[in-house]
C-alpha cells in the first residue's frame, strides 16, 4: 500500500555480527554446485535481532513453534528510554500508562553505542521493573541490546518473570533511526520445533 514506511530494525547477519561472551559466532561456508549456490550456515539460536521462548530458561516448556504468532505482529509502542543511565526501573514505566496486552519497545542509548562489538556497561531491565510488566500484563518486551538482564548479576528476573508470564522477549533490536511512538510491529521466529530462541527479522510499520 502507498504511504506505508517500513522501518528494518534488524541487524544485519554476517560474520561480523556481534553474540554475546560465550555464544556460537555465525559462521557461513558457501558450496558451488554446478548450477546453483548453497551455504552451510552454523549460528546460536540467540543471534542478532531474536526472541526467547519460555524453554530458554524453564525446563520442558514451550519453544518457538508454540508462540501465540498474534503477539507477534500489532500495534506496538517505542518509548524513550534514552535519559535511562544504568538499568530501567519501575519510575521510568510509571508516566507511560502501560496497558494490558501492549507490545513495548524501549530505545536506550544502547542504540546509539551501536552493535559493533560487545559492551559490559549496557541498558538492561531491573528485576522490580520486569515483575511490574508482567503485572500489567503486556505480551512482548524489546529491547535494543542482546540481552534484557545485566551481564553476570544473580538476578535472572529480567528474563524469567517475563517469560513465565508469556510474555515474548525480543533482543537486539536497532532503534537508532527511530522515533519514540505509536508503530506496527511485525517480527516472526523461524518454526524451529521446540527451540529455545530464534532470529527474527523485525520491521516497524509507520501508517
Amino acid at each position: 500500500t502507498t504511504g506505508m514506511k517500513i522501518i528494518d530494525i534488524s541487524l544485519p547477519l554476517s560474520k561480523k555480527t556481534i553474540v554475546y561472551p560465550g555464544d556460537l559466532k555465525i559462521s557461513i561456508k558457501k558450496h558451488k554446485g554446478k548450477t546453483s549456490t548453497h551455504s552451510e550456515i552454523t549460528f546460536g539460536s540467540h543471534t542478532g535481532t531474536h526472541l526467547d521462548a519460555p524453554s530458554h530458561v524453564f525446563k520442558n516448556a514451550p519453544g518457538v513453534d508454540k508462540i501465540d504468532l498474534k503477539k507477534m505482529i500489532g500495534n506496538c509502542r517505542v518509548l524513550d528510554m534514552t535519559h535511562v543511565k544504568e538499568s530501567i526501573r519501575i519510575v521510568d514505566f510509571r508516566k507511560e500508562k502501560i496497558k494490558k496486552g501492549e507490545r513495548i519497545l524501549v530505545k536506550t542509548n544502547n542504540s546509539f553505542k551501536g552493535f559493533k562489538k560487545f559492551r559490559n556497561n549496557y541498558i538492561y531491565l531491573d528485576g522490580d521493573a520486569a515483575e511490574y510488566l508482567a503485572k500489567r500484563k503486556i505480551s512482548l518486551f524489546g529491547i535494543d541490546y542482546l540481552t534484557v538482564k545485566q551481564k553476570g548479576s544473580s538476578d535472572t528476573r529480567a528474563h524469567d518473570v517475563l517469560l513465565k508470564n508469556k510474555i515474548v522477549i525480543v533482543e537486539s533490536i536497532d532503534l537508532s533511526k527511530v522515533k519514540p511512538g505509536k508503530y506496527t510491529f511485525v517480527g516472526l521466529p523461524l518454526k524451529f520445533t521446540g527451540l529455545d530462541g530464534s532470529p527474527i527479522r523485525a520491521v516497524l510499520i509507520k501508517k
